[in-house]
């Protein structure tokens, strides 16, 4: 693997240079954006998306709601999982960073002295996405969005290659969806038994006592067919 990036006539390297070279064309303020964005931005508005997520799926309430927070529960445990994974083969292919091998790339990040492939950024943010989709479809596909972008950014910033954030996506996308069967069969009993608990309740469906019984907050709305969770 390291030798795909001593030569600059592949299209690895190619592709680098051309999304790189945007940030030489860029303003100043757009680089600094670009790099906050793509070192902390993202990775804070994947978790804000999956804490967004959760009290979505607990106002909404329903029957999937203990199975639908498991997923969720899932999605930053698999981006944990997805980057440990990841610790073994960034030795065994001990690929240098881009502006390593190559010269005249603009590095919007300092500091960088370990391996590059594959890109921790990518897989934390793919494998929390992929997640988010098993709990919720449709803020699934803005994480998945979120996670194509941070690819984006690390690449734009000169600190990976395309193919480091193509293997961090593939990593990511694999942790969680082949351990998902297994963590939800875990996970979701553990969900219904604090869904019955008095006092946890509330982390899995939002309610107020009403007659005795328990009933759905005030403006939480019943589960309609078409947006049940793909975990329920």
């Amino acid at each position: 693997m390291a030798g795909l990036a001593e030569s600059g006539s592949n299209p690895d390297v190619d592709l680098l240079y051309d999304i790189n070279g945007l940030a030489k064309d860029a303003p100043h303020w757009f680089d600094r954006g670009m790099e906050f964005v793509g070192e902390y931005g993202l990775l804070l508005a994947m978790v804000l998306l999956v804490l967004w997520c959760w009290w979505t799926v607990r106002r909404r309430g329903g029957e999937g709601a203990a199975s639908s927070v498991a997923a969720l529960v899932w999605a930053p445990l698999a981006a944990g999982i997805a980057v440990l994974v990841n610790v073994p083969i960034r030795g065994f292919v001990e690929r240098p960073r881009p502006f390593v091998d190559h010269q005249g790339l603009d590095v919007l990040v300092s500091g960088k002295t370990d391996y590059s492939f594959v890109s921790d950024h990518a897989t934390l943010t793919m494998a929390m996405a992929v997640g988010l989709f098993v709990a919720h479809r449709k803020f699934g596909l803005v994480g998945i969005g979120l996670a194509l972008l941070e690819g984006f950014c690390r690449v734009y910033m000169g600190v990976h290659y395309p193919t480091d954030v193509v293997g961090g996506f593939a990593l990511g996308t694999a942790v969680a969806l082949l351990l998902s069967p297994l963590a939800m069969a875990l996970l979701t009993p553990v969900t219904k038994a604090v869904e019955r608990s008095g006092r946890g309740g509330w982390l899995i469906r939002a309610r107020v006592a009403s007659g005795g019984r328990d009933a759905l907050i005030p403006g939480a709305r019943a589960e309609r067919p078409e947006e049940r969770d793909l975990a329920a």
